[in-house]
């Protein structure tokens, strides 16, 4: 048989929790609902729906030496991904902490991710993940890693392709040196208004054009239940996803969508067609209240054709 490719995923492995409000959230007050916890990450989330679709996964992350860091390690193991993170005795799992109302959609989020800035850095060093990232045939990153780690992943990776996940607007800043370096950036339009220095008003095209003037050849750009807005060699495209049959929680469709459409890519799969993929990937995120919904379902290829494109 022979051997999968290989990704390396770098980033964000750690606890989810995520209240949903029960009826109509009121700011300022207390609102009754629901509080759910899961492991999640953008790396991580991202890592999983990859290994659904047929890479092997390396993930490379940092954690504490408390509960939430055994249960990160677990739901690693647990996923079949091998696990090349560092556990650090004395420090606390970094964790994000989502609010988000009776729709799913998210109303704030709080990030405690200090670890990774502190950290991640040094743990690109160590040999075996050095190792791996010498054997892989493309590495995913994260924008939980500091600038720096950053610019060294990419010298590690050398000629491989590197995709990158923008996380959040204050975080995607870090990958602006990396731009025409990276295969591929998956980002919402706050995260592209942000690297952009634009506008948050700005159109997906308009901003499309001005991250393309940056030296990104190939990115994208979601734009919550509207069309995904994509570029690739100074083309810029729509994709128009069906509607899901319900929303549940919105959370990680973003994190679906890069590690569905990076599998596709590492397959050997054409741009567009990748992107299908990874839009029916996210329709099915938004369905499911959990983090990573299950791909390996003939429901992801008829939303992938059924998905709508327009040159703009």
């Amino acid at each position: 048989m022979a051997e999968l490719p290989l990704l390396v995923a770098v980033g964000g492995a750690h606890v989810d929790r995520r209240g949903q409000v029960a009826g109509r959230y009121r700011p300022g007050a207390s609102n009754p609902g629901t509080m759910r916890e899961e492991v999640g990450g953008g790396a991580f989330n991202a890592a999983r729906s990859a290994v659904q679709l047929g890479l092997e996964v390396a993930l490379v992350s940092a954690r504490g030496g408390d509960a939430a860091g055994t249960t990160v390690a677990e739901a690693i193991g647990e996923a079949g991904i091998a696990d090349l993170s560092a556990t650090f005795l004395d420090r606390a799992t970094p964790t994000y902490t989502s609010l988000i109302d009776e729709t799913g959609e998210q109303i704030a989020g709080l990030a405690d991710m200090g670890l990774y800035d502190a950290v991640l850095g040094r743990i690109l060093v160590r040999r075996p993940v050095r190792r791996a990232l010498g054997q892989a045939d493309a590495v995913l990153a994260d924008a939980n890693l500091p600038a720096a780690a950053l610019a060294s992943l990419a010298a590690l990776a050398g000629a491989k392709p590197l995709f990158a996940i923008a996380v959040s607007p204050a975080k995607v800043v870090r990958l602006a040196s990396l731009l025409p370096r990276l295969a591929c950036l998956f980002m919402n339009r706050a995260e592209a208004a942000a690297l952009a220095g634009a506008d948050p008003q700005a159109s997906p095209r308009n901003l499309a054009r001005m991250l393309c003037a940056h030296g990104l050849a190939r990115g994208v750009i979601t734009g919550g239940p509207h069309a995904v807005t994509a570029f690739d060699a100074g083309q810029v495209f729509a994709l128009t996803p069906p509607a899901p049959r319900a929303v549940a929680d919105v959370t990680g469709a973003g994190d679906a969508l890069a590690g569905a459409t990076v599998a596709a890519l590492v397959l050997g799969v054409e741009f567009q067609t990748a992107l299908r993929q990874g839009v029916a990937a996210a329709v099915l995120a938004v369905e499911t209240p959990r983090v990573v919904p299950e791909l390996k379902t003939g429901r992801l290829d008829h939303l992938a054709a059924a998905a709508a494109m327009e040159h703009l």
